[in-house]
Protein backbone atom coordinates (compact mmCIF):
# COMPACT_ATOMS: atom_id res chain seq x y z
CA UNK A 1 0.00 0.00 0.00
CA UNK A 2 1.39 3.62 -1.35
CA UNK A 3 0.97 6.13 1.73
CA UNK A 4 2.08 8.93 -0.23
CA UNK A 5 3.88 10.88 3.20
CA UNK A 6 6.78 11.58 1.51
CA UNK A 7 7.87 15.11 2.20
CA UNK A 8 4.39 16.12 3.18
CA UNK A 9 4.30 18.49 5.70
CA UNK A 10 3.06 17.53 9.39
CA UNK A 11 2.16 19.27 12.28
CA UNK A 12 1.99 17.02 15.48
CA UNK A 13 1.15 18.61 18.98
CA UNK A 14 1.61 17.18 22.30
CA UNK A 15 4.66 15.32 20.67
CA UNK A 16 7.89 15.20 23.05
CA UNK A 17 6.24 11.62 24.12
CA UNK A 18 3.78 9.07 24.74
CA UNK A 19 1.17 8.65 21.86
CA UNK A 20 2.36 12.24 20.29
CA UNK A 21 6.08 10.82 19.83
CA UNK A 22 5.10 7.59 18.61
CA UNK A 23 3.13 9.18 15.65
CA UNK A 24 5.86 11.85 14.94
CA UNK A 25 8.17 8.33 14.33
CA UNK A 26 5.67 6.52 11.68
CA UNK A 27 5.27 9.79 10.25
CA UNK A 28 9.42 9.90 9.86
CA UNK A 29 9.86 6.81 8.86
CA UNK A 30 7.43 7.09 6.32
CA UNK A 31 9.62 10.17 4.52
CA UNK A 32 7.55 13.23 6.08
CA UNK A 33 8.55 16.50 7.04
CA UNK A 34 8.14 16.55 10.75
CA UNK A 35 7.17 19.77 13.02
CA UNK A 36 6.61 18.29 16.34
CA UNK A 37 5.42 20.08 19.47
CA UNK A 38 4.93 20.47 22.90
CA UNK A 39 5.44 22.99 26.21
CA UNK A 40 8.95 21.29 27.35
CA UNK A 41 12.00 22.65 24.79
CA UNK A 42 14.12 20.22 26.85
CA UNK A 43 12.64 17.01 25.61
CA UNK A 44 11.61 17.97 22.42
CA UNK A 45 15.04 18.60 21.52
CA UNK A 46 16.15 15.22 22.66
CA UNK A 47 12.74 13.43 20.81
CA UNK A 48 13.58 15.21 17.73
CA UNK A 49 17.40 13.81 18.21
CA UNK A 50 16.23 10.41 18.79
CA UNK A 51 13.61 10.48 15.43
CA UNK A 52 16.51 11.73 13.67
CA UNK A 53 18.45 8.68 14.59
CA UNK A 54 15.88 5.93 14.77
CA UNK A 55 14.54 6.95 11.10
CA UNK A 56 17.09 7.97 9.24
CA UNK A 57 14.83 10.97 8.67
CA UNK A 58 16.58 14.46 8.78
CA UNK A 59 13.46 16.09 7.94
CA UNK A 60 12.20 16.19 11.48
CA UNK A 61 12.19 19.75 13.87
CA UNK A 62 10.17 21.32 16.79
CA UNK A 63 8.42 24.09 17.39
CA UNK A 64 7.94 24.78 21.08
CA UNK A 65 3.74 25.07 22.02
CA UNK A 66 1.58 25.71 24.41
CA UNK A 67 -1.59 25.19 22.94
CA UNK A 68 -3.79 27.18 25.48
CA UNK A 69 -2.49 30.11 23.86
CA UNK A 70 -3.16 31.63 20.73
CA UNK A 71 -0.13 33.02 20.04
CA UNK A 72 2.18 30.27 20.62
CA UNK A 73 -0.36 28.00 18.08
CA UNK A 74 -0.12 30.67 15.30
CA UNK A 75 3.56 30.47 15.74
CA UNK A 76 3.77 26.92 15.11
CA UNK A 77 1.52 26.99 12.01
CA UNK A 78 3.80 29.36 10.50
CA UNK A 79 7.17 28.07 11.34
CA UNK A 80 5.31 24.85 9.61
CA UNK A 81 4.73 26.57 6.72
CA UNK A 82 8.09 28.74 6.75
CA UNK A 83 9.55 25.73 6.49
CA UNK A 84 7.52 23.50 3.98
CA UNK A 85 5.42 26.31 2.29
CA UNK A 86 2.13 24.82 3.58
CA UNK A 87 0.73 22.17 6.06
CA UNK A 88 -0.58 18.91 4.37
CA UNK A 89 -1.26 16.97 7.39
CA UNK A 90 -2.53 18.28 11.32
CA UNK A 91 -2.15 16.08 14.16
CA UNK A 92 -4.30 17.14 17.43
CA UNK A 93 -3.06 15.74 20.12
CA UNK A 94 -3.07 17.65 24.43
CA UNK A 95 -2.28 15.92 27.71
CA UNK A 96 -5.45 14.59 29.51
CA UNK A 97 -6.94 16.89 32.25
CA UNK A 98 -7.15 16.20 35.86
CA UNK A 99 -9.04 12.91 36.93
CA UNK A 100 -11.93 13.61 39.33
CA UNK A 101 -15.80 13.68 40.17
CA UNK A 102 -17.91 16.20 39.38
CA UNK A 103 -17.50 18.20 43.03
CA UNK A 104 -13.83 18.34 42.89
CA UNK A 105 -13.92 20.55 40.31
CA UNK A 106 -14.21 24.33 40.28
CA UNK A 107 -15.23 26.46 37.03
CA UNK A 108 -11.79 27.53 36.62
CA UNK A 109 -10.90 23.61 36.62
CA UNK A 110 -13.78 23.33 34.02
CA UNK A 111 -12.62 25.99 31.62
CA UNK A 112 -8.77 24.94 31.88
CA UNK A 113 -10.00 21.55 30.49
CA UNK A 114 -12.17 23.17 27.94
CA UNK A 115 -8.85 25.49 26.27
CA UNK A 116 -6.56 22.73 26.23
CA UNK A 117 -8.72 19.84 25.37
CA UNK A 118 -11.33 21.22 22.98
CA UNK A 119 -10.50 25.16 22.12
CA UNK A 120 -7.11 24.23 21.70
CA UNK A 121 -8.13 21.84 18.34
CA UNK A 122 -10.19 24.34 17.09
CA UNK A 123 -7.80 27.22 17.01
CA UNK A 124 -5.42 24.68 15.36
CA UNK A 125 -7.65 23.58 12.73
CA UNK A 126 -8.97 27.13 12.20
CA UNK A 127 -4.95 28.07 11.40
CA UNK A 128 -4.05 25.55 9.23
CA UNK A 129 -7.35 25.30 7.05
CA UNK A 130 -6.11 28.21 4.90
CA UNK A 131 -3.45 26.44 3.75
CA UNK A 132 -5.06 23.30 3.04
CA UNK A 133 -7.96 25.07 1.31
CA UNK A 134 -5.54 26.34 -1.29
CA UNK A 135 -4.14 23.18 -1.55
CA UNK A 136 -7.82 21.70 -2.09
CA UNK A 137 -6.66 18.91 0.00
CA UNK A 138 -5.66 17.55 3.66
CA UNK A 139 -6.02 15.64 6.50
CA UNK A 140 -6.85 16.56 10.37
CA UNK A 141 -7.10 13.65 13.14
CA UNK A 142 -7.86 14.37 16.35
CA UNK A 143 -6.53 12.82 19.26
CA UNK A 144 -9.41 11.26 22.14
CA UNK A 145 -10.05 8.65 23.90
CA UNK A 146 -11.62 4.85 24.83
CA UNK A 147 -14.40 7.71 26.36
CA UNK A 148 -15.31 8.63 22.96
CA UNK A 149 -17.83 5.54 22.79
CA UNK A 150 -17.55 4.56 26.54
CA UNK A 151 -17.08 6.59 29.35
CA UNK A 152 -14.38 6.01 32.03
CA UNK A 153 -14.85 6.40 35.61
CA UNK A 154 -13.26 9.03 37.87
CA UNK A 155 -12.32 11.04 34.23
CA UNK A 156 -15.55 13.62 34.33
CA UNK A 157 -13.47 16.40 32.28
CA UNK A 158 -11.90 14.22 30.20
CA UNK A 159 -15.49 12.18 28.93
CA UNK A 160 -16.94 15.43 28.75
CA UNK A 161 -14.61 17.20 26.34
CA UNK A 162 -13.57 14.23 24.40
CA UNK A 163 -16.99 13.85 23.45
CA UNK A 164 -17.11 17.61 21.99
CA UNK A 165 -14.15 16.46 19.64
CA UNK A 166 -15.95 13.96 17.90
CA UNK A 167 -18.99 16.50 17.29
CA UNK A 168 -16.38 19.00 15.79
CA UNK A 169 -14.89 16.53 13.60
CA UNK A 170 -18.37 15.09 12.86
CA UNK A 171 -19.81 18.86 12.30
CA UNK A 172 -16.37 19.91 10.36
CA UNK A 173 -16.20 16.42 7.82
CA UNK A 174 -19.10 17.61 6.21
CA UNK A 175 -18.32 21.43 6.02
CA UNK A 176 -14.50 20.67 4.67
CA UNK A 177 -15.43 17.92 2.62
CA UNK A 178 -15.94 19.75 -0.87
CA UNK A 179 -12.11 20.91 -0.07
CA UNK A 180 -10.70 17.61 0.03
CA UNK A 181 -10.03 17.97 3.50
CA UNK A 182 -10.98 14.60 5.14
CA UNK A 183 -11.16 14.76 9.37
CA UNK A 184 -11.50 11.79 11.92
CA UNK A 185 -10.75 11.09 15.58
CA UNK A 186 -9.24 8.35 16.84
CA UNK A 187 -9.60 7.22 20.26
CA UNK A 188 -7.01 5.29 22.67
CA UNK A 189 -8.14 2.72 24.82
CA UNK A 190 -5.04 1.63 27.32
CA UNK A 191 -1.40 1.85 26.09
CA UNK A 192 1.87 1.59 27.73
CA UNK A 193 2.42 5.58 28.42
CA UNK A 194 3.23 8.02 31.00
CA UNK A 195 -0.10 8.96 31.30
CA UNK A 196 -1.80 5.27 31.56
CA UNK A 197 0.98 4.76 33.61
CA UNK A 198 -0.59 8.08 36.16
CA UNK A 199 -3.92 7.03 35.82
CA UNK A 200 -3.39 3.47 36.98
CA UNK A 201 -1.48 4.86 39.95
CA UNK A 202 -4.58 7.49 40.55
CA UNK A 203 -6.61 4.15 40.25
CA UNK A 204 -4.50 2.00 42.78
CA UNK A 205 -4.65 3.95 45.26
CA UNK A 206 -8.35 4.78 44.85
CA UNK A 207 -8.95 0.92 45.29
CA UNK A 208 -6.31 0.42 48.06
CA UNK A 209 -4.46 -2.27 45.44
CA UNK A 210 -0.65 -2.02 43.81
CA UNK A 211 -0.22 -1.53 40.60
CA UNK A 212 1.10 -4.02 39.76
CA UNK A 213 -1.76 -5.64 40.70
CA UNK A 214 -4.00 -3.32 39.07
CA UNK A 215 -2.49 -3.29 35.96
CA UNK A 216 -2.81 -7.28 35.78
CA UNK A 217 -6.60 -6.80 37.05
CA UNK A 218 -6.85 -4.38 33.61
CA UNK A 219 -5.13 -6.66 30.80
CA UNK A 220 -7.49 -9.45 32.11
CA UNK A 221 -10.26 -6.97 30.84
CA UNK A 222 -8.80 -6.55 28.13
CA UNK A 223 -9.62 -9.30 25.27
CA UNK A 224 -6.11 -9.19 23.63
CA UNK A 225 -4.36 -10.01 27.03
CA UNK A 226 -2.32 -6.85 27.25
CA UNK A 227 -1.69 -3.00 26.91
CA UNK A 228 -1.81 -1.30 23.87
CA UNK A 229 2.40 -0.66 22.25
CA UNK A 230 2.39 3.19 20.89
CA UNK A 231 3.20 2.64 17.37
CA UNK A 232 0.49 0.16 17.27
CA UNK A 233 -2.29 3.64 18.19
CA UNK A 234 0.53 5.46 15.81
CA UNK A 235 0.00 3.38 12.60
CA UNK A 236 -3.93 4.20 12.45
CA UNK A 237 -3.30 7.80 12.71
CA UNK A 238 -0.87 7.28 9.93
CA UNK A 239 -2.99 5.34 7.59
CA UNK A 240 -5.79 7.82 7.96
CA UNK A 241 -3.82 10.73 7.34
CA UNK A 242 -2.32 8.74 4.16
CA UNK A 243 -3.11 8.98 0.70
CA UNK A 244 -4.40 5.67 1.30
CA UNK A 245 -7.19 7.47 2.66
CA UNK A 246 -9.39 8.95 0.15
CA UNK A 247 -12.92 8.17 1.40
CA UNK A 248 -12.79 8.20 5.30
CA UNK A 249 -14.31 11.31 7.32
CA UNK A 250 -16.01 12.51 9.92
CA UNK A 251 -15.62 8.88 11.84
CA UNK A 252 -14.25 7.71 15.33
CA UNK A 253 -12.09 5.01 15.68
CA UNK A 254 -11.01 3.33 18.94
CA UNK A 255 -8.20 1.98 18.79
CA UNK A 256 -8.22 -0.29 22.09
CA UNK A 257 -7.47 -4.32 22.07
CA UNK A 258 -11.31 -4.91 22.35
CA UNK A 259 -11.62 -3.51 25.57
CA UNK A 260 -14.55 -1.13 24.69
CA UNK A 261 -17.84 -3.38 24.76
CA UNK A 262 -19.88 -0.49 23.33
CA UNK A 263 -21.12 -0.13 19.85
Amino acid sequence: MELGLQNKSVVITASSKGLGKATAIQFAEEGANVLLSSRSENELKETVTEIKEKTGNKNVDYQVCDVTKPEDIRKLVQSAVEWNGTVDILINNTGGPPAGTLEKFSDDDWQKAYELNLLSFIRLIREVLPYMKENNHGKIVNFASSSIKQTLDNLLLSNTFRAGVVGLSKSLSQELASNNILINTVGPGRFATERVAELDEIRANKLGVSIEELRQQTERSIPIGRYGQPDEFAKMVVFLSSDANTYITGQSFVVDGGLVKAL
